[in-house]
């Protein structure tokens, strides 16, 4: 939902606001109607996989696999850099924190100390930012520019080659000229100038040969041609080299490279790679390039390859090409980038496909030039999981030992799903994990989950459960617990578990498995609510293992469900957004779209449930969506600044909001600006101007849910502003449209006006109204004392463990009773699962308290590779390294 300031879901609650202790503050169908081949009851109907093998690299303790990747880019040499900032994406690959994988990579980017490491990083972010050309479009509208990562001047990065210049022997310069014959015709050339040329034609022209004392000399028999002779003259006298053809450049390249001639090969391998343009010139030059040790052509090359990525991948001859290169040529190709340049190719095409021969190759390739252990463990664990995914066990098996030798632990996992695969009894694999389990003092969630696998009743459900007490993320213990409930036909508490996570984590797996359960208990509004939601964030999303479209089942189970007219599905949206149902109202809007309804709107709408479910992608999505569909030039601003606003273009929104409102006064319109001002304006006194635009957009047509948060954003402008009446005004209007957010509003309000009693009590009818009510837990819980403090915040970790202020607080309150340890712990139990500068903050602190400086130092390093430039971050660290023995 767009509002003018951060949303509950993502804004740490006001720490004045609960009495923080001093810790706080060192950081601010019915079954019968599917196909016949469609299961048929609830045991095969409800089956849930065995959690997948990520190919990622997984380290036990990734806070110290971070700290030490900060301290090497501290002192080691720049020409590391890039490989560090590599690792550390890996890193955050394995952790599935989106935002800081990219942002690691453009780090990568940016302190590249080679040509090849700004070409393979800058193709590797420009397929990354695939679909988001839109974006660069609208920019270039407001008159911005865009970087363009793919782009660069190959040839100009390569130093220009000086031949050693070398005092002649004047007896043989008397005569000016030499002749030298190819076949029936002469080419007179100037006998110092080609001297010139390279250490073999001095020889030659000047040296004990025969020929230095010749005016005629037979070149017949060295592949050189007239015409090409005589562009070698030239070149000898300027210096350049006229517009040649290929065919000949690529014949004078070849003789320059038997005389040695590095000036005249480095003008035509910068000359030659003038003319690659097409893939098709790549394919067919990247022999020759390679050949002739030509690095600017072959380099030339393998840009066109990476720049249309990854459709290039898909022509035969360009993987042949980049997967049969020996050390030798990728030195040629890509220099000290070969790592860097492997672990793009193999992650675009396991994209694609991870069973694909090419995916195999590529990362074969991957270990070839893997030189560290933390590269060999990446390389090895990753193409193991392809040989398992292909079902080559033996040679997945080798992989993931060799894997596990230098160090990676979770490929145990691997060994252990081979040793059941090749008939070993569970027993087996249970040791093998267990084994992982006790030599670790603080094991993690997936080690259970997996123990979990090769167990059986109680056994199985305490593996589980323990499992999701170290790792609540992890989504296949809540579905099998979900599942077996199902089985038992204990409906109930079955949603309940699968609700759990879905609480707080929107994954596709989950809603699917829910979706069955409706099925199963002939629940078809609610299976048909689903699958909506499916194919919202979805789709093409395949259900049962991939055998059956979610779409074809969504027209099955229409079958059984109530027909609502454009009137009902906008009161069904209306009464699901006012619970803060949010699943529900992507639902609705779902099957809204199939009607002749203004769909851009629609999808305007969409985008604002998915940021609040946290899917920026398919929210992304749905905003172009609603741009492409706009009724109008000014609905279509609007949009636009929506999408500019988005991708952090704050002014460049404001400007689109702005030729909106010259077209047309909307609401939208007005709101856009307002929140877009609110947003990029340090000046406080821009607080009337948001105001009037809030006001002006409340006159403006709208439907009451976009009213209630126009109303609501302006209580909060009014609440900043101390006009404490004004505000529960706004509140208490958007209230009586049944804005059910509002109460968190007006409760701030009577927390102002010293009443707590009231607030908590605001506060109380919300969470009884909220569908998703954990952040309203999360407020409440500065209304009250410290006992019901702790309650609610107890409550928030249960509905959503994601969020890091109850921690925080419960370590603070431990650490205020001198229980350090049990602070430590606290955090500690968050940070395993979840990558967040302020629980990493705070840790570093407690440390720096207790005097254990490497701990402190640890955390610093850690918080600072996810948040670079915290200013408190830094200044803490700096202290601390001042402590370092």
């Amino acid at each position: 939902m767009k509002t003018l300031f951060p949303s509950d879901s993502c804004k740490e609650p006001l720490l004045s606001s609960i009495n923080p202790q001093s810790w706080l503050q060192v950081e601010r169908g019915k079954l019968a109607k599917l196909p016949p081949e469609s299961p048929s009851s609830i045991e095969s109907l409800i089956k849930v996989p065995e959690p997948p093998i990520l190919p990622f690299y997984k380290p036990v303790d990734y806070v110290q696999v971070l700290a030490e990747i900060h301290e090497e880019l501290e002192s080691c040499p720049q020409t590391e850099w890039s490989n560090l900032y590599l690792l550390q994406y890996q890193v955050f690959k394995g952790l599935g924190e989106a935002k800081l994988m990219r942002r690691s990579l453009r780090s990568a980017w940016l302190k590249a100390s080679t040509v090849y490491e700004k070409l393979v990083f800058g193709a590797w972010l420009k397929y990354e930012k695939q679909g988001e050309e839109i974006i660069s479009d609208l920019l270039l509208s407001c008159g911005k520019c865009t970087k363009d990562f793919g782009y660069i001047d190959i040839a100009s990065e390569f130093p220009v080659h000086e031949t050693p210049s070398f005092v002649p022997n004047d007896t043989f310069f008397l005569r000016s000229n030499v002749s030298f014959r190819i076949g029936d015709e002469k080419i007179t050339c100037d006998r110092r100038k080609i001297a010139g040329l390279s250490a073999p034609f001095r020889a030659m022209l000047n040296g004990c040969f025969t020929e230095s004392s010749s005016d005629d000399i037979n070149l017949s028999e060295n592949n050189i041609s007239p015409l090409g002779m005589r562009a070698i003259s030239e070149f000898s006298k300027t210096g350049r080299l006229g517009e040649l053809p290929a065919s000949l450049l690529l014949e004078i390249l070849v003789f320059a490279n038997i005389f040695c001639c590095g000036t005249l090969k480095d003008a035509c391998d910068k000359k030659l790679a003038s003319l690659v343009s097409s893939r098709q010139d790549a394919v067919e030059l990247t022999e020759f390039a390679l050949e002739q040790n030509s690095p600017v052509l072959a380099a030339s090359c393998l840009k066109v390859f990476l720049y249309e990525l990854p459709d290039s991948l898909n022509d035969e001859q360009v993987v042949e090409l980049l997967t049969s290169l020996d050390a030798q040529q990728r030195s040629t190709m890509v220099g000290p980038a070969s790592f860097s340049l492997y672990s793009l190719l193999a992650e675009v095409s396991m994209n694609s496909d991870p069973t694909s021969e090419k995916s195999v190759l590529f990362s074969k390739q991957l270990i070839d030039c893997a030189v560290t252990a933390r590269q060999k463990m990446v390389s090895l664990h990753q193409l193991g999981c392809i040989r398992l995914f292909r079902k080559e066990y033996d040679e997945a098996e080798k992989l993931f030992e060799a894997a596990l030798s230098e160090g990676h632990v979770y490929s145990v996992v691997g060994l252990a799903r081979l040793s059941q695969i090749n008939g070993n009894n569970k027993d087996s694999s249970y040791e093998k994990i267990t084994s992982i389990i006790s030599s670790h003092t603080t094991p993690l969630g997936w080690m259970f989950q997996e123990s979990s696998l090769y167990c059986d009743g109680d056994q199985k459900w305490g593996e589980l459960e323990r499992a999701t007490e170290l790792d609540p993320t992890l989504t296949y213990p809540y579905m099998y617990r979900a599942a077996s409930l199902m089985r038992k036909r204990d409906f109930e508490s079955a949603l309940l578990e699968i609700n759990r996570v879905l609480g707080f984590k929107l994954a596709l797996e989950c809603l699917e498995l829910r979706f069955c359960f409706y099925l199963a208990i002939e629940d078809y509004q609610s299976a048909i609510c689903d699958v909506q939601a499916i194919l919202t964030l979805s789709p093409d999303y395949r259900i049962f293992d991939g055998s059956v479209a979610a779409s074809q089942l969504r027209v099955l189970v229409r079958e059984h469900v109530e027909n609502w007219t454009t009137a009902d599905c906008w009161l069904q949206l209306y009464d699901r957004w006012s619970l803060v149902d949010d699943i529900g109202s992507l639902s609705v809007i779902y099957q809204m779209l199939e009607s002749d309804a203004a769909k851009g709107v629609l999808y305007f709408r969409q985008s604002l449930l998915l940021l609040r479910l946290n899917c920026p992608e398919a929210a992304m999505r749905s905003l172009q969506l609603a741009r492409q569909h706009a009724s109008s030039e000014p609905e279509r601003l609007v949009y636009e600044g929506w999408i500019l606003y988005d991708t952090g273009h704050c002014e460049e929104g404001l400007r689109k909001a702005e030729e909106s409102i010259n077209l047309q006064r909307s609401f939208e319109a007005f709101f856009l600006k307002a929140y877009a001002l609110a947003d990029s304006s340090q000046d406080p006194s821009c607080s009337s101007t948001v105001v009037s635009l809030l006001e002006e957009a409340l006159k403006c047509p709208s439907d009451r849910l976009r009213k209630g948060q126009a109303l609501n954003n302006l209580g909060s402008v009014y609440v900043d502003c101390g006009n404490l009446d004004a505000a529960a005004d706004c509140y208490i209007n958007a209230l009586k449209i049944r804005h059910t957010r509002a109460h968190q509003g007006l409760a701030r309000v009577h927390f102002l006006r010293h009443d707590k009693s009231a607030a908590h009590a605001e506060m109380t009818k919300l969470i009884d109204k909220a569908r998703n009510n954990a952040s309203a837990y999360e407020k409440r819980s500065e209304y009250g004392d410290r006992e019901l403090t702790k309650t609610d915040l107890e409550m928030v970790t249960r509905l959503d463990p994601l969020r890091v202020y109850p921690y925080r607080y419960r370590a603070a309150v431990l650490m205020d009773n001198h229980k350090e340890k049990e602070a430590v712990e606290e955090l500690s139990k968050a940070i395993a699962f979840k990558a967040d500068l302020h629980l990493l903050h705070l840790r570093a602190a407690f440390h720096e308290h207790i005097g254990d400086v490497i701990g402190a130092l640890r955390d610093c390093r850690a918080a600072l590779s996810v948040d670079p430039n915290h200013q408190e971050m830094l200044e803490l660290h700096s202290r601390v390294n001042s402590q370092e023995p």
